[in-house]
C-alpha cells in the first residue's frame, strides 16, 4: 500500500485484513506507519511490513518496490494512495508551487506505476489501483491545477491499461468525490461527502468486478457526465 497512511488507504486495509493477509505500508510518517501497522495485526492480518519514504523521491521508488517482492513474495495488489491537493491560489502565483503538486500527484505516481506494470505484465496478473479524482475530469477555476495532475493521471492509466489488460493485469482508476479526510478538512462539509470507508467499499466492489474505473460514490458519474456536458462557452463564465 503506497501512502498507506491516508485515510481512505487505512480503510480499505482494514476492510482486507485477514489470516491469509499480507501487507507492506509505504509512508513517509514513521510513528503514523507504525500505528497503522499494529491495527492491522491486531484485525487479523498475517504479516505486515513498513518501509518509510517520502514517495516523492522518485529515485528510491526500485529499492523499496523490489523489498515488497521479496518480503511478500508475490505482489497480488497495489493500491497508490498517496497525493496532495495543494493551494491552488499559491499554485496560480508561483509555478515551483504548481510543479510540486503536479510532481506528487503525477510524476511520483508514474514512476510507479512503470514499475508495477512492467511487474505485473511479467507476472500476467494482479491489480493496480490507483486513487485520482473527479477533479481530473475537467478543469475548473477553484482546483485546476490539481484537477491537471489527476487528468494528465487518467490519461497515463487509460493507456496502460491498454497496453496490460491482455496480460491479465487489472488497472483500475478510482475517482472518488469529496471525502472527509484530513486533506478536505477546510472545505465545509455537505451531502456529497464520503466516508472514507465509504470509499473503501466502492474500490473492494470496483476489484472483485474488474472494472477499469470507479467512481466512488457512484452518483459522482452522473454529476461529472452533466459536468462535462456544460459548453465552454457556457462554463467559462461559471464559477465551479
Amino acid at each position: 500500500m503506497l501512502g498507506a497512511t491516508s485515510s481512505i488507504a487505512i480503510a480499505t486495509m482494514r476492510r482486507l485484513a485477514g489470516p491469509s493477509t499480507r501487507f507492506m505500508l509505504v509512508a513517509r510518517n514513521s510513528n503514523r506507519l507504525t500505528a497503522v501497522a499494529q491495527d492491522l495485526v491486531t484485525r487479523g492480518a498475517l504479516s505486515v511490513d513498513t518501509w518509510v519514504m517520502d514517495l516523492d523521491d522518485t529515485t528510491a521508488h526500485p529499492e523499496m518496490l523490489e523489498s515488497a517482492v521479496q518480503r511478500l513474495h508475490r505482489i497480488d495488489l497495489a493500491l497508490i494512495a498517496h497525493g496532495v491537493l495543494g493551494d491552488q491560489h499559491a499554485a496560480e502565483m508561483d509555478f515551483e508551487v504548481a510543479a510540486a503538486i503536479l510532481h506528487t500527484n503525477f510524476i511520483s505516481t508514474v514512476s510507479l506505476l512503470t514499475w508495477l506494470g512492467n511487474y505485473f505484465q511479467t507476472q500476467r496478473g494482479g491489480t493496480l489501483a490507483v486513487i485520482s479524482s473527479v477533479a481530473g475530469d475537467r478543469g475548473r477555476k477553484s482546483n485546476y491545477v490539481y484537477g491537471a495532475s489527476k487528468g494528465a493521471l487518467n490519461v497515463f492509466l487509460d493507456g496502460l491499461r491498454n497496453r496490460i489488460d491482455r496480460d491479465g493485469v487489472q488497472v483500475l482508476t478510482i475517482k472518488p468525490g469529496f471525502v472527509a479526510t484530513p486533506m478536505t478538512a477546510h472545505v465545509p462539509q455537505n451531502a456529497l461527502f464520503a466516508s472514507p470507508d465509504q470509499v473503501a467499499r466502492g474500490i473492494l466492489k470496483a476489484i472483485e468486478r474488474r472494472r477499469d474505473v470507479a467512481y466512488v460514490p457512484w452518483f459522482w458519474l452522473w454529476i461529472m457526465t452533466l459536468v462535462c456536458a456544460i459548453p465552454g462557452s457556457r462554463f467559462k463564465k461559471m464559477n465551479m
